[in-house]
């Protein structure tokens, strides 16, 4: 009798967040820091703050749903055991879609600043190289992960914290925070359009739930660990937003693309700009890294619950208790790096974790305040008004997607739904056939003693309700 491979308990509360730190990259400051300083007419520091309040209310979702469902699965297990497994494998489908781009993101933006670097060296050697130390460590083991993602968030923190220091020395002695939130020459309409900007630098946050069966004491610690993650990120983008905002409260900038380059220039001069490239090559790799481990862990689940094929996607290594095939399989679709554009990988990442986060949030009142009727004035607020601020949020962002986002997302939706119709019709069925014999066995004692052939013949109706009582 062979023992069924599981993914091993390893992970402690500070290594979880520090892959989730690694996915979402504090460094990703700078990287967004033209767009959003335009978007939202330079009051930054307003904008994150609305930024957070958004993206704490789905925070808060996710780490109920993670106490109540602590498997790994992130937003498809939830919607899937809370409101329909046919809504969860949608969800899960579209969330594929961020955790599948996001590696490609990676290697992408990878291959970009290192041939800037060394331009002799082409992009794709670059991209394929990251490729294949990324499946590399992440085979090892995903504790060896976390332990190189910590050291890498380290580094990262350690540079904000230098950038936040030089602009403390630039500090006038008359300028007083406060100040910062009683302009009112910029809307608030304007100022809530840059919060939609800066909301993506927030994601990550939610990879950690795909860690649950990695996770000792999930039930606690992967709550704590996504409000550790949460508060930390905004401590990184909220200090430097200030500091940066008294410092110089008017600011222009050549290339918006650059601005984090060249803010850190004005800053910290040539040796502090020289430190930040290869810093935000770091944070890429890490981001990476984090990325292929959250998204081979989702494919995992969706295999070992035979959404996919199992015996493909439901492996683990019986030495490194790692889904080794996902890993090879999500290596290989990051090779669409060397054909993709970033912005088209960007638009596919915001539609797949703005749905997800959105479900997330309805799931908790599906869940809690529907399911399990905890209906009390506490639990009305806990369970019903938070997460209804968090999918208005999220609904809110949705909105903002451009049209090309939300066509790529909505085809993406229409060939799940064509292979989940492929799949319940031709697949599943057949293979639950015996399944489907032992359980009306088990309800009907008169046919314990028979053979399989002696069974009666079950009809679509009949088959229909057995296949859905074991899918429930």
């Amino acid at each position: 009798m062979t023992t069924e491979v599981q993914l091993r308990k390893s992970l402690s509360l500070f290594q979880v967040v520090y892959m989730g730190l690694a996915w979402m990259t504090p460094m990703i400051y700078f990287s967004i820091y033209g767009i959003a300083y335009e978007n939202a007419h330079g009051m930054l520091t307003q904008a994150y703050l609305l930024a957070f309040i958004a993206i704490f209310f789905t925070a808060y979702s996710y780490g109920v749903m993670s106490k109540t469902f602590p498997t790994s699965g992130s937003a498809y297990t939830y919607t899937k055991k809370s409101i329909h497994p046919y809504l969860g494998f949608l969800v899960g489908w579209a969330l594929l879609l961020d955790y599948f781009f996001s590696p490609i993101i990676a290697c992408l933006t990878f291959g970009i600043y290192l041939h800037a670097q060394f331009p002799s060296v082409p992009a794709y050697v670059w991209i394929i190289g990251l490729n294949i130390v990324l499946a590399l460590v992440n085979i090892i083991g995903i504790k060896f992960s976390a332990n190189i993602s910590k050291l890498f968030v380290w580094i990262q923190i350690l540079f904000i914290a230098v950038f936040c220091v030089f602009l403390f020395r630039n500090l006038n002695g008359d300028v007083h925070p406060m100040q910062l939130f009683l302009q009112s020459d910029v809307p608030f309409s304007t100022i809530l359009a840059g919060a939609s900007i800066i909301c993506f630098s927030f994601l990550g946050f939610d990879t950690v739930t795909t860690m649950s069966e990695e996770t000792r004491n999930s039930e606690k610690t992967i709550p704590r660990a996504i409000m550790i993650i949460i508060l930390t990120a905004s401590i990184l983008y909220l200090v430097p937003s200030v500091l940066t905002q008294l410092v110089y409260p008017h600011l222009t900038f050549i290339n918006l693309d650059s601005a984090g380059f060249e803010i850190v220039q004005l800053v910290g001069g040539a040796a502090l700009s020289s430190v930040f490239i290869i810093v935000l090559i770091l944070a890429i790799f890490t981001q990476g890294l984090s990325s292929v481990t959250s998204v081979s862990r989702l494919l995992f689940v969706m295999g070992r619950d035979s959404i996919l094929p199992k015996k493909v996607f439901g492996f683990l290594h019986p030495k490194f208790n790692t889904p080794v095939i996902n890993i090879v399989i999500v290596s290989c679709v990051s090779l669409l790096a060397l054909a993709i554009s970033l912005d088209n990988a960007v638009k596919f990442v915001n539609f797949g974790a703005l749905t997800a986060f959105f479900f997330v949030n309805i799931s908790v009142i599906a869940q809690k305040y529907i399911k399990e009727s905890q209906r009390s004035p506490q639990q009305t607020m806990l369970y019903l008004v938070l997460p209804l601020l968090g999918a208005g949020f999220i609904g809110y962002l949705l909105s903002l997607l451009d049209r090309d986002a939300l066509w790529m997302g909505g085809i993406w939706l229409a060939l799940g739904i064509m292979y989940h119709l492929v799949l319940i019709t031709y697949l599943k069925p057949v293979k639950a056939i015996p399944r489907i014999i032992c359980f009306w066995k088990m309800k009907n004692k008169t046919m314990s003693g028979m053979t399989d052939k002696e069974a009666p013949v079950i009809t679509n109706t009949q088959l229909a309700r057995s296949f859905s009582s074991l899918e429930k």
